[in-house]
């Protein structure tokens, strides 16, 4: 399981290439947007089909994750779906999956502002989770210390020895860790733009998701 490690508020992390955040010490992975049915939502808006894998997708990603660390308690951190039409047009198939991955687990769904959480699924439905010494929120608040929250989507251009790319990646200082979205067919906002810059301390980092996940300095 390849990932970084990196403290907040006193706490020891591990973010994963995946785009998921361990904590072993509580035996917690936590994951966010994963924006379950867009294909789905897309095509009922009346945009060009998508291809309608990217549920599936998804849940491969997040049962490889839950089968390397065992994790106790899941943690979706808000807009786990496009919609609240995207998730109730759930395919039985996709459902009784997120169903069996609930098995045996505590299942928080954070509200996101594109879903309020899956109502007819298992799990518990929360605005916010504190789990001192870390609060679980979909967005970010200002003057927040021990944070970890989602919604922007963050991604980060890195140069690399053949080509300039850009990918999904966590943001963190000392005060809070912005996730990636973890969803295959979601997009992102460069750390770049203000409503990050403005979030994050001057010292701030990223890590680079990918098979090998790396720490770059945050690019302003």
């Amino acid at each position: 399981m390849s990932g970084v490690s990196l403290s907040l508020a006193g706490a020891q992390l591990s973010a994963l290439g995946s785009g998921a955040l361990w904590w072993a010490e509580r035996s917690i992975l936590c994951v966010s947007d994963l924006h379950l049915g867009k294909s789905e939502r897309m095509a009922r808006k009346g945009s060009p089909p998508m291809p309608p894998y990217e549920t599936r997708d998804t849940l491969i990603r997040l049962e490889n994750d839950l089968r390397q660390t065992g994790a106790s308690t899941v943690i979706c951190l808000g807009d786990s779906f496009d919609d609240k039409e995207a998730a109730a047009s759930l395919p039985e198939a996709e459902r009784l999956w997120v169903s069996r991955l609930q098995a045996g687990r505590r299942w928080v769904w954070i509200e996101g502002n594109h879903d309020p959480g899956p109502i007819d699924l298992g799990g518990s439905h929360l605005a916010t989770l504190p789990l001192p010494p870390l609060t679980f929120r979909h967005i970010a608040l200002p003057g927040q210390s021990g944070e970890i929250s989602g919604h922007y989507h963050p991604k980060v251009r890195v140069q690399t020895r053949l080509r300039t790319m850009t990918r999904p990646a966590f943001l963190f200082d000392s005060d809070r860790i912005i996730m990636p979205a973890y969803g295959t067919y979601t997009g992102g906002l460069r750390s770049t733009d203000d409503a990050l810059v403005s979030l994050m301390r001057v010292e701030a980092r990223a890590i680079v998701t990918g098979q090998t996940p790396r720490i770059v300095d945050m690019p302003r």
